[in-house]
């Protein structure tokens, strides 16, 4: 086995240091402490609607807000985006919604727009998808007030307004497509009374359409009949007649501002937006998924405590007993059960990558329960899962080393080089394709070039070099020896009954760890594909550690009647009877798609079973490690209790 110098090793970690200076200093909002610092607000202070994507949950493109003949201010600029947001399709620019804290706005023209056949297309294809617009003001999102289906007054929003309607008017047979062109505004703010300062802590609006109408357009100061520019409010001046979008119509953008006072402090300006009712739900899963390990750990128990003390009492008393008499259940694979198994190779490659996910997964949740991921944070979570996920490819490295050094490997480079390029660049390769199916249709969503080289950047120069130190470290360290010697000849299998056959027992192991996680698992998809706030770490914690538990005991128990029936082969199969449960999550993807959502495009297809696809990858790596480490655990603990000569 080669090996690296100190020299190369200090020239590596240099290296490393460098590109994470270079890559936070071209991301100025990468990573985040719990919160954002409040922001107070003296009457008359300038305020600014920021604009972000119009999302749909019918087709899962996010469209940049100017993609539609809306009012542009003189000069259009982005906000500084962080990794995260820039996955997540976001992309945050000023508009031309300005006023001042305090200051109620009567009804105010934006702008005055005449629609070409391109933009009218352009409107009625998104209000056919449903799209909805996306603002912020002090870094909230805004939304629209929502009455509860059980009649409760509490208040729940929806995220974002339409951007318009479709319906019949005056009697028209035909349906004809309106716009959303009149915003009012209202902003909620809490009062310090000691400094007369004011914190924003609620951004609704109510959307209208309205066809404004006026005698004679000024650009200074355009003076509309439908509108009232002396009240409050917009008032309908004897028409109530909704804003058609047609090719050749014009189209006033107005809107005005109303501010009130809320009880609400700043450090709870969030909870409306994370309001759950279904807290009832999740602890049912809770206890759902703790029934399941309770049962497990029953059947754990009982093999652990008395079959498995009973067997080897038996095994070790036969050995002062007549030495003719039969050997018979685990104890006769004694000499082929650490046998290396056919591809072992491949599996480190496995074994190594999901110790590096199970590793970025409980870093994540850790990090979350301390509270540093604040939901005005946006693309926060994201951001850390990437940057976690590449920092944690020396335990990777070392994990893979490890274990193919017990399995006697020699080819330790090409190992190595195996961890640190199949499983993200298989992932790579998807998100390329699928990253070019959002190209083509010009959505938003599609990550630009430079932050694909970032990524690049971040796999090839931080994660490729820890995962050779790791590997390093792992091969410099002694082999495992096992409790066991191995024999040269390896001892035929007997016809196994057809529940123990591989596939079968396969197959059955992983219901169980799909079950103890499948109701948590609609909230997330719910949050991710129907632009929803997943905000309940405490609960999705603990349901990754029943997760653990449950492959663990499942994979244990199943492996231990493999080794009574004198199969040995329980490398792979261990792997693979935990990580089956990826197959009932994908499986569940489909039918998630088929019965919650209402994606009726093509592409929109394709993206949803691209991005569960890699979902269910990853979720098959990590099951399938643990329940690997729970088995070789099992064996290595069961055989070294005998008494072999």
């Amino acid at each position: 086995m080669g090996r690296l110098s100190n020299r190369m090793i200090h020239t590596v970690s240099v290296s490393t240091y460098i590109i994470v200076i270079i890559f936070f200093a071209s991301s100025s909002q990468s990573f985040y402490l719990p919160g954002v610092a409040p922001r107070d607000f003296q009457t008359s202070d300038p305020l600014q609607v920021k604009v972000n994507k119009l999302s749909s949950t019918k087709t899962q493109l996010p469209y940049e807000y100017y993609y539609l003949n809306y009012c542009k201010p003189k000069h259009i600029q982005n906000t500084a985006e962080n990794l995260g947001e820039v996955l997540r399709g976001d992309r945050i620019e000023n508009s031309i919604y300005t006023f001042r804290m305090r200051e109620e706005v009567p009804c105010k023209v934006g702008c005055r727009i005449k629609l070409d056949a391109e933009s009218a297309k352009k409107f009625k294809d998104m209000i056919n998808d449903e799209y909805r617009v996306n603002m912020i003001l002090d870094n909230l999102p805004v939304a629209v007030l929502r009455q509860r289906r059980d009649g409760s007054p509490s208040t729940t929003y929806e995220h974002g307004f339409r951007v318009g309607f479709k319906g019949n008017y005056a009697g028209s047979k035909d349906e004809k497509y309106f716009i959303n062109n009149h915003l009012s505004f209202r902003v909620m703010y809490h009062k310090d009374l000691e400094t007369d300062a004011a914190r924003i802590v609620g951004f609704e609006v109510t959307p209208s359409s309205i066809h404004h109408e006026y005698k004679e357009w000024n650009d200074n100061n355009p003076q509309l009949t439908t509108c009232n520019q002396n009240t409050k409010s917009v008032i309908i001046q004897g028409s109530t007649v909704p804003q058609e979008v047609n090719t050749d119509k014009e189209v006033v953008f107005t809107f005005d501002v109303t501010f009130k006072e809320s009880d609400i402090k700043w450090a709870s300006r969030w909870d409306t937006y994370l309001l759950m009712n279904d807290d009832q739900i999740h602890w049912f899963s809770i206890i759902n998924s703790l029934m399941i390990v309770l049962f497990l750990s029953g059947m754990v128990a009982m093999i652990m405590m008395r079959t498995l003390y009973k067997d080897i009492s038996n095994y070790n008393q036969l050995d002062t007993q007549d030495e003719s008499q039969e050997e018979t259940g685990w104890k006769l694979v004694h000499g082929d059960v650490f046998r290396a198994p056919v591809n072992s190779g491949l599996l480190c490659v496995y074994v190594g990558t999901g110790v590096q996910i199970i590793g970025m997964t409980l870093t994540t949740m850790i990090v979350a329960l301390l509270g540093f991921y604040s939901p005005s944070n946006r693309g926060g979570l994201m951001t850390s899962l990437v940057l976690v996920w590449v920092f944690m490819g020396s335990i990777a490295g070392y994990s893979s080393a490890r274990l193919y050094k017990t399995l006697r490997g020699t080819e330790w480079k090409k190992n190595t080089l195996k961890t640190a390029f199949m499983f993200p660049g298989i992932l790579f390769v998807v998100f390329f394709v699928l990253n070019a199916l959002i190209w083509g249709e010009k959505s938003s969503g599609a990550v630009p070039f430079g932050t694909m080289f970032a990524l690049v950047c971040l796999w090839f120069g931080i994660s490729v070099p820890l995962v050779f130190v790791g590997s390093y470290f792992g091969f410099k360290n002694p082999v495992l020896e096992h409790p066991v010697k191995t024999n040269k000849i390896p001892r035929q299998i007997p016809e196994q009954p057809w529940y123990m056959k591989p596939m079968f027992s396969i197959l059955i192991g992983g219901i169980l760890p799909f079950g103890a996680v499948f109701i948590e698992l609609f909230f997330i998809l719910t949050s991710i594909w129907l632009n929803q706030f997943y905000y309940i770490f405490g609960f999705l914690f603990i349901v990754f550690v029943i997760l653990m538990i449950t492959c663990a005991e499942i994979t244990v128990v199943l492996c231990y009647f493999q080794l009574c029936s004198e199969d040995y082969n329980w490398w792979w199969r261990a792997y693979l009877t935990a990580g089956s449960s990826a197959l009932y999550l994908f499986l569940y993807s489909i039918f998630y798609f088929f019965t919650k959502l209402e994606i009726s495009k093509f592409v929109s297809g394709i993206l949803y079973f691209g991005y569960m696809l890699i979902a269910s990858y990853a979720f098959f790596v990590l099951t399938g490690t643990i329940g690997f480490y729970a088995c070789f655990w099992f064996v290595c603990k069961i055989y070294s209790s005998l008494k072999i000569d």
